[in-house]
Order: C-alpha cells, then structure tokens, then sequence
C-alpha cells in the first residue's frame, strides 16, 4: 500500500536470503513492507540461500552487487506503488553479521558522483567482498589498493550517503576488533589481522547516531527529501532487540530451528561462548547472544517418538509430570550443538546414574526442562542475573504451546510474554531511525516506541518452582561437564 501523506520513517535489512523494508508512521503502525528475496528475484547471481559456497565448503560470500540490485529494485518498487518519499523523516537498517566489504581505491569518489539518470547497480560494478584476515594472507595486493573496508550495515548506509558510513559500536563489538567498555579499536587485534587496518575501518560511532542527509541521487532520483536523515545501521541481531523493545532486565528467545537469546546485560563477563555486543540502543549497557543449535527439530522428533507426533499429548505429558521431573535430566544434542559443545542424548536419574531412556512423559519434560536449564545457566556465565523485574519475551514456533512457556517460566522464574516479531530486524531500524533524532536529548528507546503493541502475558512461575530448579539448575550445570567429556551418546528415546 502506498504511504499517506504523514511523516514516516523507514527501517531496512540487508539479510542473508532477502533485502527487506518496513515503514511506519509517527503512531507507530506499519503503513509499507516489501522485501526482494534474492534466489528467486534475482537469479542471475546463482546464489542458493543468498550464498556462495565455494569449492573448499568452509569460504561462503555473497555477491555484493546483488545487495546493490536489490535495493535498485526494491526501491523502484515502492516508487511505482506511490509511496512518497518525501515524507520520510529518516531511517536506519540492519545488515548481517560477520561480513565484510572491501571498497577499491576511488570508491569514495564514484560514491560522491553518482548520476541519478542511472540505477546504483550499473554505478557501482566492481566492487567484492571478504573477510579481512584471508584477504590479507591471500591476497596482499586486493587488500593493499582497498580503500576503507565496511561491515555490511556501515555498507548498506554508504549506499545511501554516497559516502563512507562509520561502523557502529554494536556491529563493531561483532568483529572481535573492538575494545567494547572503551568502545574504540584493539590495537593488538587489528595488528594480528593486517597492518594499516585501522585506517582502512575508519571512526566507530554510537549506535544512535545520526550520520547525514540521504545523498543527492536518491533525492533526485526517488523523491526523497533533503532533510531526510540517515541514522546509522547496526547488525541484524541487535536490530531485532530494538524490534522487540527489550529492557534492562529483559530476556528474548527465540524458540526456532535454532534456540536465541538475547539478553540485556549491565556488566557482562565475556567467555568464550556466546557474543557480547554494545547494546545497539543504550551505549552504557550490553547485549548478549547465545544459539542453540537443537531446537525445534529436536523437540518435533521427541514429539514423534513420545507422543504419536501430536503436540496435543506432548502438551499432557509436560501437565500430568512434576515440576523438577523426580530428579531426571536430560541433554538432547541430535547434532552437535554450539552452547555447550556436545553432541548425543545423555540421561541421569535421581542419583546422577546414566541410564539408557527414561518413560516417554519423562522424556518429554527432561527435553524442555533440560533446554531451558542450559539457557539460563549459560545466559548467568554471560552475566545476566534474572531479577525481579525480569521478563521472558517469547517468540518462533514453539511459543505458541502454553505447556511448554509455563516450563519456561518456571525455570527461569519469571513471566512469560509473547510478541509478533515478524520483520523484528526491519521494525527495530524504523523504531532506532525516531530514536536517533532525539537520542542527544537523552531520551530512551522505551519513550520513543511507547506507543507500539505491547507484549502479552501468557504465564507466570508456579509456586515453590524456583526452590525446586534452584538444586536441579546446580546438578544439571555439573552434569553438563561430565557430558562434555563423555564419550559420544546416541541413545534415542523409546
């Protein structure tokens, strides 16, 4: 649908398999959202999943150019569906995370004469990308005539500014380059991936800044206004803990193929799992992100294999077994998983004994109280503590059984609340793009998107639960290094 004639803000995501856009206006509320999916729209780059897999199976890039088409495309998309450009007050994106971009000697100077007779794709043909180290080892001289290097947020927003756009903390705390409490580059770090590196990555900003004007060519070419704002991009990731307005205190997890977290952290201690990022929306606070590898695919095979493949008795099985499941734990690993990194089924009775399976309503709750101990325990090494304030924002696939968020919430003892994060990346770079326009007057994320839907409350903690985890949570982080020394398991259940 068209924009209406109101001020309205823009939020993009560059993501791995799509070019993604959202606009809402100043009551918050969606009014345009489009994306261009790049397998099936265009196809002449043959990635598969918006990737290259090369011949050694371990390098993976995407083509550059093809963002560029992209958001040719997507642009000339909404230009004919009539919305107007001229009402956009400002507007931030996302980018994934990890990736690197290497601008060639003269880039700058193409990127400040840019013709708007032209599409940016045919302006911008020669330019690839890596990752810094191995471009350095391999090829000494792409990385000496590279000019400035971007992550693919900081290159997304060039775009825009015609301009080299600085990185921001939180995406530069991604590249394991940064100093994340002094928010500047690691000298010693930088040293151990190529010499003059610093010059090539440029200043570093806070996430809220606003770093321009959207440059000429898009004005002339697409309508849009001279005072229009570009705010700074970040990582897709943080992006998406801005969409779902978390606070202090505040956990998000995704419950998908992959189990996520995210966590709102006040003095994190970084360890060598999980990611500790600059918080993209408060720069005097962190963000935590810890993966699951066994997710919904492990539950759906339980489900299978305990209960007739119907989530309907999966869901009895978890009301009709005590909370604390008699002392059995479990740890599910159907392939190896990231946090902790183990693999294989592994079952303990009462007196912390293996055993070879356990009765199928067992199962099934020492699968999900066993996923959600180690969320917490691995969430507290990060430094997270759960508070009394403390709210579980639920979002995938499994946040819509009620049985399995009351396990939740009992182990973490906290409520549970679900939201509609559909395009969270997209949404939470339109909620920063209002943001950065009044971040120097030391207004809060949380002001700014009070207007938006709040979350729902689905479940709170059952009585005495906490006393009950407190023990098992002990048991089961003692249980988890007896696994990870163990020899691979591969019990199934029964």
């Amino acid at each position: 649908m068209a924009a209406s004639a109101a001020p309205c803000y823009l939020g993009w995501d560059f993501s791995t398999q799509q070019l993604k856009v959202i606009a809402i206006d100043e009551q918050l509320r969606v009014i345009y959202e489009d994306n261009i999916h790049f397998d099936k729209d265009l196809p002449e780059f043959g990635t598969h999943c918006g990737i290259h897999v090369h011949s050694d199976k371990l390098t993976v890039t995407s083509p550059v150019l093809m963002w560029v088409k992209a958001l040719d495309m997507i642009l000339e998309k909404m230009k004919s569906s009539g919305f107007n450009f001229s009402h956009v007050r400002a507007f931030s994106g996302a980018g994934q995370q990890h990736g690197s971009v290497y601008w060639k000697e003269g880039a700058s100077q193409i990127l400040n004469n840019l013709s708007p007779d032209l599409p940016l794709h045919q302006l911008l043909k020669r330019f690839t990308g890596n990752q810094i180290a191995k471009i350095y080892s391999q090829n000494p001289e792409v990385y000496a005539q590279t000019e400035r290097i971007s992550v693919v947020s900081s290159f997304a927003a060039s775009l825009f500014l015609s301009a080299y756009a600085p990185i921001d903390y939180c995406d530069g705390s991604g590249m394991n380059l940064l100093q994340i409490c002094d928010k500047i580059w690691s000298t010693a770090c930088l040293n151990a991936c190529a010499p003059g590196l610093e010059e090539k990555l440029g200043p570093v900003v806070p996430s809220s800044s606003v770093l321009g004007s959207v440059s000429p060519y898009y004005i002339q070419r697409y309508g849009f206004s001279p005072d229009c704002k570009v705010v700074a991009f970040t990582g897709d990731n943080p992006a998406s803990l801005a969409g779902m307005k978390l606070e202090e205190g505040d956990i998000a997890i995704s419950l998908g193929t992959s189990d996520t977290l995210f966590l709102w952290i006040k003095e994190p201690t970084p360890a060598l799992e999980g990611h500790i990022f600059c918080n993209p929306v408060d720069s005097q606070a962190y963000m935590a992100l810890l993966c699951f590898k066994n997710g919904s695919l492990i539950r759906e095979r339980i489900r299978d294999d305990c209960a007739s493949g119907s989530w309907d008795e999966f869901s009895k099985a978890l009301k009709c077994t005590v909370i604390g499941n008699d002392g059995n734990l479990g740890f599910y690993f159907d392939v190896i998983e990231i946090t902790p990194e183990a693999v294989g089924i592994h079952r303990f009775n009462r007196d912390n004994n293996k055993v070879p399976d356990f009765p199928k309503e067992v199962e099934i709750r020492a699968l999900m109280e066993g996923q959600f101990m180690a969320k917490r325990i691995h969430a507290e090494k990060l430094g997270y503590k759960i508070m009394p304030r403390t709210r579980i924002l639920a979002t995938g696939g499994a946040s819509y059984n009620k049985e399995i968020l009351q396990v939740l919430s009992d182990v973490f003892s906290a409520p549970v609340y679900t939201i509609d994060t559909a395009n969270s990346a997209c949404l939470g770079c339109a909620y920063r793009a209002i943001h950065g326009l009044v971040a120097e007057t030391s207004m809060s994320l949380v002001e700014v998107v009070k207007l938006a839907p709040e979350p729902r409350l689905v479940v709170t903690p059952t009585a005495g639960a906490n006393q009950i985890y407190q023990p098992l949570l002990k048991r089961y982080a003692e249980l988890e290094q007896k696994v990870l020394c163990s020899p691979i398991s591969s019990h199934r259940a029964k």
